[in-house]
């Protein structure tokens, strides 16, 4: 169940990026009995938050996030959506626990991969007080579960793919680099970066328009949770743009990790699929391409 405000003393707040992640785990949390208070990151959050208590903050201002956190007592933060660059030191306006770690974090910031950023933030917020909590702790019923979420399944051939793009993802996350990957027939042919998913499957379908992918062979796309992931932040996430990307780009299905992924919009996600032919499904991390699901 969705954490309930009537069990705690403070108000939630949400640090929100762009995408539709914010305003799920927004509305999850008012289903709950919350009255969660929006920090909206500037120049990265892209959705209308008048119906809540908000305010816009730029990414680096510690104190400003602080400040926020003093005026409305907030005692839990859920950090969500995406946040497209990181700020240039010029731009973080720290408090005076993050200046005593000023040097770290501005190599953090500057060498560290998306996960070491993420993980020095929280340890940042949670020196003053307040307690970080993963989106999927105020809106459950947006993980993965295990199995088809469609009418469509993979076929042995998709689950050899899914086998090798899951091993692939899983030593791309330890890297702390990206969390997906794409195998076609058994050949590893895109692993994404910081360009994330979606660039990701645009240029598997460039690739294949150039004849430089087998146009015989489908595909798959995987997205695991990193190893090493603080799963209270960036959790591998899909929504439709994924599903209507990985049609362009020729691929029978998408698999992520049941019970550490994301499925933003199932429904649609679901319909979508379903209309391309394409399979949506959660996989068990570390089994067989036979054990999967």
């Amino acid at each position: 169940m969705a954490a309930s405000g009537q069990d705690n003393k403070g108000r939630l707040a949400i640090i929100a990026g762009s995408g539709f992640l914010p305003a799920y785990v927004a509305e999850a949390a008012r289903q709950a009995g919350e009255n969660p208070v929006i920090i909206a990151l500037t120049n990265e959050a892209d959705r209308d938050w008048s119906a809540f208590d908000h305010s816009n903050l730029g990414v680096g201002n510690f104190a400003g996030l602080e400040a926020m956190f003093r005026r409305y007592d907030i005692d839990r933060v859920v950090m969500s959506g995406a946040v497209a660059r990181r700020p240039p030191w010029r731009e973080i306006h720290p408090t005076w626990r993050v200046i005593k770690e000023l040097p770290s974090t501005i190599r953090t910031l500057l060498s560290g991969g998306d996960n070491a950023v993420l993980q020095m933030v929280i340890r940042l917020i949670e020196a003053g007080g307040v307690h970080v909590v993963g989106a999927h702790e105020i809106a459950p019923d947006l993980l993965a579960t295990t199995g088809p979420l469609g009418k469509h399944s993979p076929s042995k051939e998709d689950l050899r793919d899914i086998a090798q793009g899951a091993k692939a993802a899983d030593a791309l996350g330890l890297l702390d680099v990206g969390q997906g990957a794409v195998s076609v027939g058994g050949r590893v042919v895109a692993l994404e970066g910081a360009e994330g998913t979606d660039q990701m499957i645009e240029r598997v379908a460039g690739l294949r328009a150039e004849g430089r992918i087998s146009t015989r062979r489908r595909g798959v796309l995987v997205k695991l949770c990193k190893p090493q992931q603080d799963v209270r932040a960036d959790l591998p996430s899909i929504g439709v743009s994924t599903v209507l990307n990985a049609k362009k780009a020729g691929l029978a299905g998408v698999a992520v990790e049941a019970g550490r992924a994301l499925v933003l919009e199932r429904e649609a996600v679901i319909a979508a699929a379903d209309e391309a032919g394409l399979f949506v499904c959660g996989i068990d991390r570390g089994l067989s391409a036979e054990g999967f699901m």
